[in-house]
């Protein structure tokens, strides 16, 4: 089977996969929900949760072969720069994940301020999570606008869009509640959506090519 191939499935498995999580999880806890909400929340979707980490586990599959594809047909040393954005994706997202995992287990147990901070230090997932971002977008940005690697301008403009946003965004480091809140809308709607459109195209654009 072509890489080309290859690479394409890994980005509809991802993002079939990643909505699929996305959708059994639900409308989550907000950041000014008091931790008697967050216990209570947890008690009502343990499952949920159970069923987004297991989608989301075979979705970080599908990303690491997407990312081992694209940085095998990058230059070096923009390869390297970005796998070690992806890699370090994957491993937070991981962590996230052992945190949302734990809450969901002994939900019968939890105390309320332990389930507020444990859950505080999750969200902050969203937040950190742009150091990561913009390392894989970086040299797709410099990349495209050379001409280099098969990429064209045009995705230099969509993966600058995206790292501005995510440097922007790193703003919500520092948010309490609403579009800024760590995990909040800016986090997971406007910038997961920005870097989603950039690494797909990124993808759509390297699967046409003899990789």
């Amino acid at each position: 089977m072509k890489r080309s191939t290859v690479l394409l499935g890994s980005i509809i498995g991802f993002i079939v996969l990643y909505r699929i999580a996305n959708i059994a999880l639900g409308t989550t806890p907000e950041a000014t929900d008091s931790g008697a909400e967050v216990v209570e929340w947890f008690r009502d979707n343990g499952d949920h949760v159970r069923l987004w980490l297991l989608f989301s586990t075979f979705a970080l599959i599908s990303f690491a072969v997407y990312a081992a594809i694209i940085g095998a047909g990058l230059p070096s040393p923009h390869r390297e720069i970005f796998l070690v954005g992806a890699i370090a994706l994957m491993a937070e997202t991981g962590a996230q994940g052992w945190f949302w995992g734990g809450l969901a287990l002994h939900p019968g147990r939890l105390e309320p301020a332990t389930a507020r901070t444990l859950l505080d230090v999750a969200i902050y997932w969203g937040p950190l999570l742009t150091a990561t971002t913009i390392t894989m977008l970086i040299p797709i940005v410099l990349l495209s606008f050379q001409r280099r690697a098969g990429l064209s301008p045009w995705l230099g403009i969509v993966a600058l869009v995206a790292l501005v946003e995510q440097a922007i965004e790193t703003i919500t480091i520092f948010g309490h509640d609403g579009f800024l809140a760590p995990g909040g809308p800016m986090n997971l709607v406007l910038g997961a959506g920005l870097v989603s459109v950039a690494l797909i195209s990124l993808g759509i654009v390297k699967s046409r090519q003899p990789i």
